[in-house]
C-alpha cells in the first residue's frame, strides 16, 4: 500500500478528485490514507479507464473503496467498483463508537489490554 505521502506523482490529481467525489456523493469528510492495488492504474494506457483502490479515514472509521476512474476531456468521472470478498475489507475499523464500548467492557474484565493494530485491521 502507498500512503498518501507516497502517491505517484500520476496518481495524485485522480485520486485527490475521487475523494472529493466520495466525500461530495456520501456526505462524509474522509481523508485519503493510502493506495491499495495502484499497479494497474499506472499500467493503463493513457487516456484509458482504470481502477484505484482509495484507503479513507473519517475519524474512527477508515474503508477501503474500489473507484472505477474514466479520464474525460474535462478532467475525470468516477464511479464505485462493486468488489467481490478482498483481502482487506472496505470497512477496516469497525462503526464509530462500537471500538470504545469493546474497550470499555474488555478494560472491565482485565487488568490491563493490549492492542494490535496490522495493516489498519485490530
Amino acid at each position: 500500500m502507498q500512503t498518501s505521502v507516497e502517491i505517484p506523482s500520476e496518481l495524485q490529481q485522480p485520486a485527490s478528485e475521487a475523494l472529493a467525489w466520495i466525500n461530495a456523493s456520501q456526505t462524509r469528510s474522509f481523508e485519503l490514507t493510502g493506495l491499495v492495488d495502484y499497479e494497474g492504474a499506472l499500467a493503463t494506457e493513457s487516456g484509458m479507464p482504470y481502477e484505484l483502490g482509495l484507503v479513507l479515514c473519517d475519524g474512527e472509521l477508515c474503508a477501503r473503496e474500489q473507484v472505477r476512474v474514466t479520464p474525460t476531456a474535462a478532467g475525470f468521472e468516477f464511479s464505485l467498483v462493486a468488489a467481490a470478498a478482498r483481502e482487506i475489507p472496505p470497512l477496516l475499523d469497525p462503526p464509530e463508537g462500537v471500538r470504545r464500548a469493546w474497550l470499555d467492557e474488555a478494560i472491565s474484565k482485565h487488568k490491563f489490554v493490549l492492542l494490535l493494530f496490522y495493516r489498519g485491521l485490530w
